[in-house]
């Protein structure tokens, strides 16, 4: 099958890597030249594992291709995937300049049956505005072609997007157009031969599942953050909490872990949007309000035990970080808990000394030539002479350290643990003082 692929972001790059790789032929169009030059010259502009060799391989094999015209790309592909940002505007709603441009880019220029798919993470009635703006562009041009507009919002988790695409647990199709459908089901056969995972629907409930799958993860982390904090005061282990609950099988264990704040490109653009579409249609969502205030609160908690511990005033005060991105496995950086942290350690006049496997140039370009952030080639050279160790991301390295050291290299033996990934009586046994969030400690 020939597939366009419109935008080499996140989404665009992992789908048109791994439709090549199932034997499909793939043209991916940004119209950022300097994105496209570096896929063309085998670089990899986000970090993904596995993803490098991926796009790779099937460079080689001639399956994938990249472009910044237009004209190709739209003569390319029977299928065109949309998967362009939609970033948030000011009131948090889903800027879908960039959708709508594609489409009509498409609709200027097709000639052909075109099944138009929106991969990109847009709000309900997306569709609709698609299909209009085609058509408009046909009827501009005084032409009458058949077309499909297709929602497939993608479930990929940064880190395991490879893995997430190739063995899917559900491939949602939004259509009504029965030739489209079976394109569809055509396309994903590769991916699902073990039993059908394909969930058909109509384009608008497509659009509000994939809303609601993240709405629904983000709600239950906040909820987990929130139990954590009152486990604090009651002097109960958020730990054997979430094991108690989570033994329950209409609980299960997923995102129950407490921690400080979920970020990323999903979590709060999409809750931010579902909150929007709600408020568009006069549907006020309460549950959701309350989880983005409480997610926003928890990337605070870090920064208030350090007050608690060091004072409100931190001038003279260094502090050694671990993990800039917002997640293991990636170098986004997007609304991290760990930039609220360094912004409101700055505000106090501390400085900060930050470790990240392979967010350290993303975190470069954020904060710039910003003299009070420097960055450590080792999790134990941002120790040496800090006042304390604060942890923000829960990379495997970091799982297993050598706590001796760490009070050796430490000025004061203190760890502030925003993702609890340590046994509290571990700790006390060497002699640090630990602080994490919602648990017992000794």
């Amino acid at each position: 099958m020939k597939i366009t692929v419109i935008g080499t972001g996140y989404v665009g790059l992992v789908s048109g890597a791994c439709l090549a790789e199932m034997g499909n032929d793939v043209l991916c169009l940004d119209l950022d030249p300097a994105k496209i030059r570096i896929l063309q010259d085998g670089g990899i502009p986000i970090h993904e594992p596995g993803l490098g060799p991926m796009v790779e391989r099937n460079v080689a094999a001639g399956r994938l291709h990249f472009t910044t015209d237009i004209d190709e790309a739209v003569r390319f592909g029977t299928v065109q995937f949309i998967a362009v940002g939609t970033p948030p505007d000011e009131d948090g709603s889903a800027d879908l300049k960039y959708v709508l441009a594609a489409a009509r880019n498409i609709g200027s220029r097709m000639d052909e049956y075109k099944v138009v798919v929106d991969k990109s993470t847009v709000p309900v009635g997306t569709a609709d505005k698609v299909r209009a703006v085609i058509a408009e562009a046909l009827a501009t041009r005084g032409v009458t072609l058949p077309f499909a507009v297709v929602s497939n919002p993608e479930f990929l988790k940064e880190g395991a997007a490879i893995e997430d695409f190739m063995k899917p647990d559900r491939i949602v199709i939004g259509a009504d157009d029965e030739q489209a459908i079976s394109v569809m089901r055509a396309l994903y056969a590769p991916f699902q031969r073990n039993r059908d995972k394909l969930v058909v629907m109509d384009t608008r409930s497509a659009e509000l599942t994939k809303y609601a799958a993240n709405a629904m993860l983000a709600t239950r982390i906040s909820f987990m953050n929130e139990l954590a904090l009152l486990a604090e005061k009651l002097g109960a282990d958020i730990e054997l909490v979430r094991q108690g609950i989570g033994s329950d099988p209409r609980i299960g264990y997923h995102f129950l872990y407490a921690g400080c704040g979920y970020g990323g490109s999903c979590f709060p653009k999409d809750v931010k949007a579902l909150i929007h579409s709600g408020a568009e249609v006069g549907q006020g969502l309460g549950v959701l309000q309350a989880v983005e205030a409480a997610n926003e609160r928890q990337k605070r908690v870090l920064v208030d035990k350090i007050v608690q511990r060091f004072g409100e005033d931190l001038r003279n005060h260094r502090f050694a970080l671990w993990g800039l991105a917002f997640k293991p496995n990636t170098d986004d950086m997007r609304d991290a808990p760990s930039r609220v942290l360094i912004a409101e350690l700055f505000k106090r006049g501390a400085t900060v000394t930050a470790y990240d496997p392979v967010a350290a140039d993303e975190a470069r370009r954020l904060f710039g030539a910003d003299e009070r952030l420097a960055y450590a080639d080792s999790p134990m050279d941002a120790l040496a002479g800090a006042d304390a160790l604060v942890i923000a991301t829960e990379w495997k390295e970091f799982r297993s350290p050598d706590f001796g050291r760490i009070k050796t290299l430490l000025k004061h033996p203190v760890i502030f643990d925003g993702r609890n990934l340590y046994e509290p009586s571990l700790l006390k046994a060497a002699g640090i003082q630990y602080s994490p969030i919602g648990r017992v400690t000794p």
